[in-house]
């Protein structure tokens, strides 16, 4: 289903650029800068509500993924907000998102689609 590929062509470009925001970055600074926590969490948020779009059956096919983790981690992010744990989103950034993307990159179908000045 060409709806799966591109949620989870969403998932590969937020899992980067959560990964990008927080390249050369420590803990230390991480819990300091609240702008790029929060932008990481948005970054999570729109991983998780892809992973929460896709198919069942594209999601059983993957058994590999994660998926009730993604989606719950998406969901304390939005509903339970004043519960976050900075520590937890550091954790995920971390451990869990360098993992997600090996995990999705190869399911990703190659764009191509030519670019302009191509």
């Amino acid at each position: 289903m060409w709806r799966d590929d591109a949620y989870m062509l969403d998932m590969l470009l937020a899992a980067r650029k959560a990964q990008k925001f927080t390249y050369n970055v420590n803990w230390e600074q991480f819990k300091a800068d609240d702008l790029l926590q929060n932008a990481v969490m948005h970054q999570i948020q729109i991983i998780g509500e892809a992973a929460r779009k896709i198919s069942q059956q594209y999601k059983d096919s993957h058994p590999e993924i994660s998926w009730q983790g993604i989606i719950g981690m998406r969901n304390r992010l939005v509903h339970e907000y004043f519960d976050i744990i900075p520590e937890r989103v550091w954790d995920v950034v971390q451990n869990n998102i360098p993992e997600l993307i090996e995990l999705v990159r190869p399911l990703v179908p190659p764009d191509e689609t030519p670019r302009q000045g191509q």
